[in-house]
């Protein structure tokens, strides 16, 4: 809820922004405000990946993805996610909050994101999405049709496969008894 407002004022500017294609890298400045940090006083870890959230639907809206989506009914959600932090951002400081797409599999549309200021990487995290219509996963067949190809030299890194092996829970249609291992 604490980025609501964020995100709606970001939907109506990111739609007056230089438009990119789906596939271009894109760019979103913003400024460290007091709800994004914590009691150390720089932003708090959960709150970067809230932020890079925005970034993802900059990239979404300047491309008309966005459109697209709402008007098919899809709508993004983040199936997994990894982030490793360098530096800590600070209560006013400015950043661009960094996107692209690095590739995709026959499940998910894979995101690398960072956070950059003063021309170094703060943060950086990769984010596997899905999209859904009607409680229903969106083929990748239907994406491509909708958005179009990937640029041909567009290549998922292979440690991003078994990075979603590792990281996968059972579908929500199977079971997932929550036992601890003794062994992990």
């Amino acid at each position: 809820m604490h980025l609501l407002l964020r995100t709606l004022l970001l939907l109506f500017r990111s739609a007056r922004r230089a438009p990119v294609t789906a596939w271009d890298p894109s760019s979103l400045t913003l400024r460290v405000l007091p709800t994004d940090i914590d009691i150390a006083m720089h932003v708090n870890n959960g709150m970067y990946l809230s932020l890079m959230d925005l970034g993802r639907f900059d990239l979404m809206v300047r491309s008309g993805v966005w459109k697209r989506m709402r008007r098919r009914g899809w709508s993004p959600v983040v199936s997994a996610e990894t982030i490793s932090f360098r530096k800590s951002l600070q209560l006013w400081q400015e950043y661009t909050i960094e996107t692209r797409i690095i590739g995709l599999d026959t499940k998910a549309i894979f995101f690398e994101q960072r956070m950059v200021a003063d021309g170094e990487i703060y943060a950086r995290a990769y984010i596997a999405t899905r999209l859904v219509a009607k409680g229903r996963p969106v083929s990748q067949e239907e994406i491509l049709e909708e958005f179009g190809a990937p640029p041909a030299d567009l290549e998922l890194p292979e440690w991003i496969h078994g990075w979603r092996a590792a990281s996968a829970l059972p579908g929500s249609r199977t079971a997932a008894p929550h036992l601890w291992d003794a062994n992990p």
